[in-house]
C-alpha cells in the first residue's frame, strides 16, 4: 500500500479533421478533473482551436465540472486539449474489506421504505441507458454474494470474477454494445467491464456508480514513456456506509485492483453516457472519428 501522495501531469487531446466544413459546433466536455477528498487539481487549462464563439463552465447534477462551448463560424478541424496537474492521496479502506457490513444490510438500507432515505446513493441503484438490472447479472454474480458476507469482500470477489472470466479485446465491442451481449461473448474493454460490474451490483439491489478517469501506465523497463500512448479509463465505485469512514469505495475490474494513487478521477455518473469526455452536435463535416491522445506523466519525470 502506497502511503505517499502522487502528482501527475495529464494531457488529454482530441482532434477532428472534417471532410467538409462545419458551420456550427456545440460541445459539452467532461475534461476537468473532479475535486475529491483524496484528489486536488493543482492547475487546469482548456485550449480549443478554433477559438469558440462563446464558452461556459458549470457543474452537472452529479457534481462534475462541465465545460460547454460553441463555434459559430465555418471550420474544417477541431482540437480540444485539456492539461492538468493533479495530486492524488492514498485512499484505500483503512480497515480492509472484511470490516465492511454484510452486503444484505447495505441492500436493505436502500430499498423502498427504508429510513433514512439515502437519496444520493439511490440515484445509482437503478437501470440507466448503458446498465441493465436483470436476473442474468444477478445469477452471474450470485456466488460472490453469499449470506452475511462483508460487502466489500463480496464486491472484491465479483471484481476478480469479471477479471478472470473476460478477455480484454478493444475490437470486440463499441460504445453501443449491450451489456447482455458482453456477458454472452466474454470480451470487451474497461468501459464494458465497468458497465457489467454495475449491472451485477445493481441487480443485487446495491448502489454503484461509473467512474471515468485516467490510469498511470508503466513503460517497459529501460524504455521512455510514450507521449499520447495512454487512454481514458473506467472503473466503478460502490456505496458502503461504514468502510473506514468512506461511503464510496472504488474497484477496477479491468485490472483486478482497488484504485489508489495511480488512478486519477475525472467524473462519475450512472454510466458512460453521463460522463462522456466530449459530446455534442455539428452541422456539416460528414461522419468523423476523433483522434484521441492521452499522456499521464508522474511529476518526477516532468
Amino acid at each position: 500500500m502506497n502511503s505517499l501522495p502522487a502528482r501527475y501531469h495529464v494531457i488529454h487531446e482530441t482532434g477532428y479533421n472534417y471532410d467538409s466544413p462545419v458551420s456550427l459546433s456545440r460541445q459539452q466536455l467532461h475534461l476537468t478533473p473532479r475535486e475529491c477528498p483524496w484528489q486536488q487539481s493543482i492547475t487546469h487549462r482548456l485550449l480549443i482551436e478554433p477559438e469558440p464563439t462563446f464558452s461556459h463552465a458549470r457543474f452537472d447534477h452529479f457534481g462534475n465540472p462541465v465545460s460547454m462551448f460553441a463555434i459559430e463560424a465555418p471550420h474544417s478541424s477541431l482540437v480540444v486539449r485539456a492539461e492538468s496537474v493533479i495530486e492524488v492521496q492514498p485512499h484505500l479502506p483503512a480497515d480492509g474489506l472484511s470490516a465492511s457490513p454484510p452486503w444484505e444490510s447495505v441492500r436493505n438500507a436502500l430499498v423502498y421504505g427504508a429510513a433514512p432515505v439515502l437519496l444520493e446513493a439511490n440515484r445509482y441503484r437503478f437501470e440507466s441507458p448503458y446498465v441493465r438490472v436483470k436476473h442474468e447479472f444477478n445469477d452471474f454474480a450470485s456466488h460472490c454474494f453469499t449470506p452475511n458476507r462483508p460487502l466489500l469482500e463480496a464486491v472484491g470477489a465479483l471484481m476478480s470474477h469479471i477479471y478472470n472470466e473476460f478477455d480484454f479485446d478493444p475490437k470486440a465491442t463499441t460504445v453501443s454494445t449491450p451489456v447482455l451481449k458482453l456477458l454472452e461473448e466474454r470480451k470487451g474493454v474497461c468501459q464494458d467491464f465497468a458497465h457489467l460490474m454495475l449491472a451485477c451490483l445493481r441487480s443485487h439491489g446495491l448502489a454503484a456508480r461509473y467512474v471515468s478517469g485516467y490510469l498511470l501506465t508503466k513503460p517497459p523497463p529501460g524504455k521512455p514513456r510514450m507521449v499520447g500512448a495512454d487512454a481514458s479509463h473506467a472503473w466503478i465505485s460502490v456505496y458502503c456506509p461504514s468502510a473506514g469512514g468512506e461511503f464510496w469505495i472504488d474497484f477496477d475490474p479491468t485490472n483486478n485492483l482497488m484504485p489508489d494513487t495511480e488512478h486519477i478521477t475525472l467524473a462519475w455518473g450512472r454510466d458512460f453516457g453521463d460522463v462522456s469526455p466530449l459530446r455534442g452536435v455539428i452541422l456539416g463535416g460528414d461522419t468523423q472519428e476523433p483522434e484521441v491522445a492521452v499522456t499521464v506523466t508522474p511529476s518526477s519525470e516532468s
